[in-house]
């Protein structure tokens, strides 16, 4: 299975706000060839780091394409760069962000070839753990060979994050 992460806290010129954003870039991942066979709802919640952005919508995506993690991970910052995200500095707010999570049962360590898989920080994440969940109740990380519902319940509760 492979596992797309999505998020946006800010409204895209095309599109508007970060939902219809993030559909947007669903619909542009289709168009592309790379076929959405189940997403999560939206969930929203605050800035990971925190920080005084605006709230984040977020969701997880299973698609299915015979593209390498290499090529994939081209077609998704080129759909962030359709939908207006610029990239100026590290954990700034945008239009669109469309991270790798994970390909299949592969597991790549940082240094190397990117991207790093599965996505480092994922299991550090809920408003990836528990879209995720949804798309995907049992699935095992690939490195540590947990359930997502056992990585969700060892995170700290937050609060906030809620579906949309």
């Amino acid at each position: 299975m492979i596992l797309i992460g999505l998020g946006a806290n800010l409204d895209s010129e095309l599109h508007g706000p970060p939902a219809r954003t993030l559909a947007a870039a669903l619909d542009e991942l289709d168009a592309r060839g790379i076929r959405v066979s189940a997403r999560s709802r939206w969930w929203t919640g605050p800035p990971d780091p925190p920080s005084a952005q605006p709230w984040y919508v977020n969701g997880v995506a299973a698609v299915a394409t015979a593209l390498s993690p290499e090529d994939l991970l081209a077609v998704l910052l080129a759909v962030e760069a359709t939908l207006g995200r610029q990239r100026r500095t590290p954990n700034a707010a945008r239009t669109a962000d469309l991270d790798l999570l994970a390909y299949g049962r592969l597991v790549r360590p940082g240094g190397g070839i990117p991207p790093e898989l599965p996505h480092p920080r994922m299991h550090l994440r809920p408003f990836v753990l528990l879209p995720l969940a949804e798309v995907a109740p049992g699935w095992r990380h690939p490195g540590s060979g947990r359930t997502v519902e056992a990585l969700a319940a060892s995170l700290p509760p937050e609060p906030r994050l809620r579906p949309l």
